[in-house]
């Protein structure tokens, strides 16, 4: 028996070194990937049931009587009645169900099963069913444990010893005579049960060794490419220029193993660095035809020769380049060139990298281009809020200081500091992405003293305002615009005494805002309007909580969006909140 073993785990190396060869060949490393797909399925079949009948003809041949054993099978097309097969056939087969679930268990079961049984034997319909059944016993150890990519080697190993049992219980109960198949179990079930399941278990082992080493590949490329875009977003924010294309030249050429990077515009070389920079100088015009075939077409393309490059200089080092185009809205800007001092450095993870580097700045070009145009449309909505200030309130300002500058001249002067302060911050509000609240309420306070001197002692405003969160940062013109809506479309035609109220409190890890009045309110409809539309108004744009609203999500989100709680004759809350810090 031992000697048998010995016998099975040398035949399970043969095994074993197939399975590492396959593990090296891209093609079987896909169809482990895609195994959900149909096709891909029955690839998986024929290949494991091959896989398996392999293991039949790398069997020993048993004589149960004598439990004599050869090395060999002594005849490959057929083996005599009396004879049986220990044999690794199930490891092929349960490879097959544990990598692509039952219905690949099941073919190469069905494979190897009709091939075991054309040998012939007294155990050739029972080693026949069993094959069946371990196949489909391993595609159900996947189905269950499906959720995982490959099932763990210590389950392989179960796998592979329960099946093997299986098996030697069907030759009992199937295999004729039973003595004959009790003898045989006798001599062979202990030693393919173990060495079975040892091949199993090495099978997976292997698979899972070649697939954490992709794995482990792919996060380190994955954690270069995210360092680099990074890394070139911030100096790509400065435009394409020499310094920008300097400073990422000299990270590309760090992380990469090329010669030399160099970066150009549609006419001159913005920088070079590596191998050849002493005459690959910065502000030369482009001269190679590669180089302006890639500007044309906009697609990649690799020099394999000096004379392809087209180097002037007599002695330059570089006898090879992947030239990639950066491109703007689709059209070809400039150009990536990976330099090598050798043609045959170049593989073809070079020419992805450089292609996929092309890509991304190109879309950080894109992206960069995005916020400067949402930039300029902040900063046209600034304005189009500065350009709402009625004219009739610059015209009732001036009037009321005029008819106080006689009866009380100290408030006309006063009136008058505030009106310019008013003025000033606004005009200088598209100079800042963010100001603090104080700032903000400083600017409605100015605001909030002209409209109390002209309307007397009828506006009220009340002012309920943390001193911890006064340094809370938000857009500028944020606040003003939902007072002066308080004013000049919830109180103007309220004939109570108009009420504002003003607060700013903490509340976990953000502040809220908010201005409430007591005026003639709004309905439901009116609120969805003037928060997702420009509404035309009589006193105004109908720009102002639209325009709030808007910034308010751009800048934080979701979660700092305008709130609006109001009911017709009962007034109106507005609030948002933005985060602290």
């Amino acid at each position: 028996m031992f000697q048998l073993l010995l016998l099975m785990i040398e035949r399970i190396g043969l095994i074993v070194t197939i399975a590492f060869v396959l593990t090296r060949s891209t093609t079987f490393r896909k169809l482990i990937d895609h195994k959900s797909d149909t096709i891909t399925k029955i690839k998986l079949a024929i290949l494991f049931g091959l896989f398996g009948i392999v293991g039949t003809y790398t069997g020993v041949a048993i004589q149960p009587e004598t439990h004599g054993s050869t090395l060999w099978i002594k005849d490959i097309v057929q083996i005599d009645f009396d004879e049986a097969l220990a044999n690794s056939r199930v490891v092929g087969v349960a490879i097959g169900g544990l990598l692509g679930g039952p219905v690949v268990g099941l073919g190469a079961g069905l494979i190897a099963a009709v091939h075991r049984m054309l040998l012939g034997g007294f155990t050739g319909l029972a080693c026949g069913m069993s094959t069946i059944t371990e196949g489909l016993m391993a595609g159900m150890v996947y189905k269950k444990f499906g959720n995982r990519r490959i099932v763990s080697t210590s389950m392989a190993f179960l796998t592979g010893f329960v099946a093997e049992t299986v098996q030697m219980l069907i030759i009992l109960l199937l295999a004729k005579p039973f003595d004959k198949a009790w003898a045989l179990v006798q001599v062979i079930g202990l030693p393919m049960i173990i060495a079975n399941s040892i091949g199993i278990a090495i099978f997976i082992a292997i698979i899972h060794s070649v697939i954490h080493e992709e794995d482990r590949i792919e996060a380190n490329q994955a954690q270069k490419v995210l360092h680099i875009a990074d890394q070139t977003l911030v100096h790509l924010r400065k435009g394409l220029n020499e310094e920008s294309a300097t400073e990422i030249a000299k990270l590309l050429l760090k992380t990469t193993r090329v010669s030399a990077v160099s970066i150009t515009d549609k006419h001159r070389i913005l920088s070079h660095v590596g191998l050849g920079s002493d005459h690959h100088i910065p502000g030369h015009s482009l001269l190679t035809e590669a180089t302006k075939r890639v500007l044309q077409t906009g697609k990649i393309y690799v020099a394999k020769s000096t004379d392809e490059i087209r180097c002037e200089h007599p002695k330059c080092p570089l006898q090879a380049t992947i030239i990639v185009p950066i491109k703007k809205s689709n059209q070809p800007i400039g150009i990536l060139k990976f330099y090598f001092s050798n043609p045959k450095q170049i593989r073809p993870v070079d020419k992805e990298l450089a292609l996929g580097l092309g890509r991304l700045l190109s879309h950080q070009l894109e992206v960069i281009e995005a916020e400067k145009q949402a930039k300029l449309v902040t900063d046209a909505e600034i304005k189009a809020l500065q350009a709402q200030v009625n004219p009739h309130f610059l015209f009732n300002s001036l009037n009321t200081i005029v008819a106080l500058i006689r009866t009380q001249p100290d408030l006309a002067r006063k009136l008058l500091i505030q009106l310019g302060h008013f003025f000033r911050q606004n005009l200088n509000a598209s100079m800042y992405e963010l100001v603090t609240f104080k700032q903000e309420l400083e600017h409605t306070q100015a605001y909030l003293n002209i409209e109390q001197a002209r309307f007397s002692e009828r506006l009220k405003v009340n002012f309920d305002i943390d001193k911890k969160v006064e340094h809370v940062l938000l857009p500028p013109l944020t606040l003003q615009p939902l007072v002066e809506n308080a004013i000049k479309h919830g109180l103007k035609n309220s004939q109570q005494e108009w009420m504002i109220d003003i607060t700013l409190k903490k509340q976990g890890n953000h502040s809220m805002i908010s201005v409430k009045d007591n005026g003639i309110g709004m309905e439901v409809e009116r609120i969805n309007q003037l928060l997702y539309q420009r509404v035309e108004s009589v006193s105004g744009t109908g720009l102002g909580l639209y325009n709030v609203h808007q910034r308010l999500l751009g800048r934080f989100g979701e979660e700092s969006r305008l709130h609006i709680e109001s009911e017709v004759g009962k007034g109106t809350l507005i609030w948002f909140l933005v985060p602290i810090g």
